[in-house]
């Protein structure tokens, strides 16, 4: 039997490449839940506007993007020629949106699809603290290959519904499709969830990460790898490694609620007042060419209201 396995991330594929299982693999390496997924269905240049636009917002080298991207596209394009695909990816939002892509792409081939099938967990019972299969050991990965999961025509349904509405700039039918109840694509309803909770806050245009860097560096200055694991360890569900966090630290930097010196991380004055309420975030951190999905920030009218627990239109 000839299978096709698609790891999320290089992490995982360093414990794959231990476990005996058999089979092919390819290693997806993108981040789709960070900035620009522009509104096309022309592959290249959905891929080429993504690399100038992680080049400019994030300082990834373009060429570099462009040359990872073929190896892995061709092993999907011949999805066909094997007897199975199975796709391991976790319960966070980085690795949900790169599976509704994949998905997506899958889809667009056009071609008849062998199984499709879905390893996944949000919790190991030998990993205290789970964050991703990295963390697993190779000897983990076997019975996880026997639990997999066959994706079914519902699941297909709602993957390609949720991809399309990800990457256009009405979130609200992000959030209708977050409530909806799959029967195996189990996390993406509240992956879809934190997505939106990235949207600015209603109190003070503050979205759940910026608040939650301002709230824990009240209690004190922290080293940013403290900062991080404390993120790690409460919002997990964002599955951010250190380079995506960075880039949030130096835009808030940059904005004046934080300061950093040697390392160590401290919220501002104006960082306080922006926490309480009394100035608002987006009058000093510029939105400019930042997206999620679809969204552009820059003016956006879309809110993420805490206390209702749900996107509003302002």
């Amino acid at each position: 039997m000839r299978c096709l396995h698609v790891l999320n991330g290089d992490a995982t594929r360093e414990v794959f490449d231990q476990s005996g299982i058999s089979g092919e693999k390819t290693v997806w390496r993108e981040m789709l839940c960070e900035g620009k997924t522009p509104a096309t269905t022309d592959i290249r240049l959905f891929f080429g506007e993504r690399a100038a636009y992680l080049q400019q917002q994030y300082g990834i080298d373009r060429d570099a993007y462009m040359r990872d991207l073929p190896e892995t596209l061709r092993r999907l394009d011949e999805a066909a020629s094997y007897d199975e695909i199975v796709l391991w990816f976790e319960f966070d939002l980085f690795c949900q949106v790169n599976l509704l892509f994949i998905l997506y792409y899958l889809d667009q081939l056009s071609v008849d699809l062998p199984p499709v099938s879905l390893v996944q967990l949000d919790r190991h019972p030998d990993v205290p603290g789970f964050r991703g299969m990295g963390m697993l050991k190779p000897e983990h990965l076997p019975p996880l290959l026997e639990q997999r999961v066959r994706l079914q025509p519902d699941d297909w349904q709602l993957a390609l519904q949720a991809w399309e509405a990800y990457r256009h700039d009405d979130p609200q039918v992000v959030e209708m499709l977050s409530a909806r109840s799959p029967r195996n694509l189990v996390y993406l309803g509240k992956a879809l969830t934190a997505h939106l909770q990235r949207l600015p806050g209603t109190a003070n245009g503050l979205n759940a990460i910026e608040h939650f860097f301002l709230d824990r560096l009240t209690l004190g200055r922290l080293s940013e790898q403290a900062l991080y694991y404390q993120f790690w360890n409460e919002m997990k569900i964002y599955g951010f490694g250190d380079f995506q966090l960075d880039v949030y630290i130096q835009r808030m930097q940059r904005a004046g609620v934080l300061e950093r010196e040697n390392n160590m991380v401290s919220i501002t004055s104006l960082g306080k007042e922006v926490l309480a309420g009394e100035e608002n975030y987006r009058s000093f951190a510029s939105q400019e060419n930042l997206w999620l999905g679809g969204i552009p920030l820059v003016d956006t009218p879309w809110r993420w209201d805490t206390d209702e627990g749900r996107v509003i239109h302002t």
